[in-house]
């Protein structure tokens, strides 16, 4: 029988090292790509004559689109083997995470594949979102009450 620190001793020398670093990096300049190419849209849009809130729509209309596409294409995934945690820069990320399921299972139907597996990963963003959201006022209201102004 092996024991717990000879289980641990044996999966270590197995697993894998961790790039930690290069694995940054990579988020880092992906994540940055991204972010970049939203200003570049931004300022393409811009120049058209368009009110900054129309930009800004645009961009994320843009981008939404892109994300979805380039999942359905299966490019995205393959950005994010290399990107990491760079890919999950907001709009695209999520873009991702809703279309990724809908494609996945289309096969089974609208509503048992579709409606009901379309929110399996941004489902729970969604719900910690809010909820954080709903704290994060609440936190500024009670502070707010007590003479306190953060911003």
């Amino acid at each position: 029988m092996v024991t717990p620190k000879e289980y641990d001793r044996i999966v270590k020398s197995n697993s894998p090292k961790s790039k930690c670093f290069v694995n940054s990096i990579k988020a880092f300049f992906i994540g940055g790509a991204i972010c970049l190419l939203g200003q570049v849209l931004f300022e393409t849009y811009k120049m058209t004559g368009m009110t900054e809130d129309d930009c800004k729509t645009l961009v994320s209309v843009t981008l939404i689109f892109l994300g979805i596409l380039l999942t359905a294409l299966g490019v995205y995934d393959k950005i994010a083997k290399h990107g990491g945690a760079g890919t999950l820069v907001p709009i695209t990320g999520f873009a991702n995470s809703v279309s990724s399921p809908a494609i996945e299972f289309k096969s089974e139907g609208y509503v048992a594949g579709l409606g009901a597996k379309l929110f399996i990963i941004a489902g729970p963003v969604i719900v910690y979102g809010v909820s954080a959201s709903v704290i994060y006022g609440a936190v500024l209201w009670v502070l707010h009450m007590c003479g306190i102004t953060l911003f």
